[in-house]
């Protein structure tokens, strides 16, 4: 994630173009370095070495969150719960409909971002575990990329490889689509019981677990994905079988 904070719209605006910039010049650099190799097949070069790079950040980030769970007395949570903040009474608002000039309509937000302080250890582990569930789910589309990139430089883009790494991923982007979800949830209202006392007005008295649909649309796309690379896969063998019965009859 790119953020970026000012007073005016415009030098974010500039910054955010500036973190772009540097991007496309890693890109750029990838290319180029390509195209200096003679390579014929830049886009791929280019796509398997940043899916290679994304995939090493990734793993380096795991072993922080795995290190940071034994080495810190304070857990990150972030998901969904059953306490809902109302905003500050010193923010001028004003119920729906009661203001006759431009003025914010009351309201508030669920707690869904805090960090606990001297937590357990199996608080801790909680939430690395959400947070390793989160890492893995958005580095499967680098990981199916690779080995896409991988096998099509290789001649072997419609292999059974190929069509089995779409639709494994398929499977664990449903599977860690929903872990991640419910794992995030159960962490987040697992650390507030422990941060408060049970007869506290603040303390979630229910889990408040949701399941977002997006990784299943996800996997539905790679599993097309897949039946488009199994049928590049049958043709190439009809080809090939037409081939070897021309070559009997020559």
């Amino acid at each position: 994630m790119i953020s970026f904070g000012s007073e005016a719209v415009w030098p974010s605006l500039l910054n955010i173009g500036i973190a772009l910039a540097v991007c496309a010049a890693v890109v750029a650099l990838v290319v180029w370095n390509s195209r200096r190799r003679g390579s014929r097949t830049v886009a791929l070069d280019a796509a398997l070495t940043l899916s290679g790079w994304w995939i090493t950040l990734s793993a380096l980030g795991a072993v922080v969150i795995v290190v940071k769970a034994f080495t810190v007395d304070w857990a990150e949570l972030h998901g969904a719960t059953t306490v809902f903040l109302d905003w500050p009474s010193s923010l001028p608002c004003s119920e729906y409909g009661d203001s006759t000039t431009t003025m914010l309509t009351c309201g508030g937000t669920e707690l869904s971002d805090f960090t606990v302080g001297n937590a357990s250890l199996g608080l801790r582990l909680l939430a690395a575990a959400a947070q390793l569930s989160t890492l893995a789910l958005t580095t499967i589309p680098a990981v199916v990329l690779a080995l896409i990139c991988f096998h099509t430089l290789r001649g072997r883009a419609f292999s059974r490889t190929v069509t089995r790494a779409l639709v494994g991923g398929a499977i664990a982007f449903g599977a860690l689509g929903v872990l991640s979800d419910l794992l995030n949830g159960i962490a987040a209202t697992t650390g507030l019981r422990e941060a408060l006392p049970a007869d506290s007005a603040w303390y979630p008295q229910t889990y408040w677990l949701t399941v977002t649909p997006l990784p299943f649309a996800a996997a539905l796309g790679l599993l097309a994905l897949a039946a488009v690379f199994r049928q590049g896969m049958r043709v190439e063998q009809e080809r090939a079988a037409l081939e070897r019965e021309t070559e009997g009859l020559v």
